[in-house]
């Protein structure tokens, strides 16, 4: 997930952002969680890529099923 996460002190404090912008993570977390789609979040933050969107949903369903298989 670093390729699409990327942590910084001095870029909002060192929040978690999408590489390459000043977008942070939690904020496509917050889109989704009140009902807003991938193409409205990529329309709200163009310099986010679907591809980096895609890849973290990706990396976050592997880790929320082997939390699940290790229960």
């Amino acid at each position: 997930m670093a390729s699409v996460v990327s942590t910084n002190p001095n870029v909002l404090g060192g929040t978690p952002v999408f590489t390459g912008t000043r977008v942070p993570v939690n904020s496509l977390f917050d889109y989704l969680k009140r009902g807003r789609n991938i193409d409205y979040f990529l329309e709200q933050f163009p310099t986010v890529q679907r591809s980096q969107v895609e890849h973290l949903l990706d990396e976050v369903k592997i880790q929320a099923l082997a939390c699940q298989s290790q229960s």
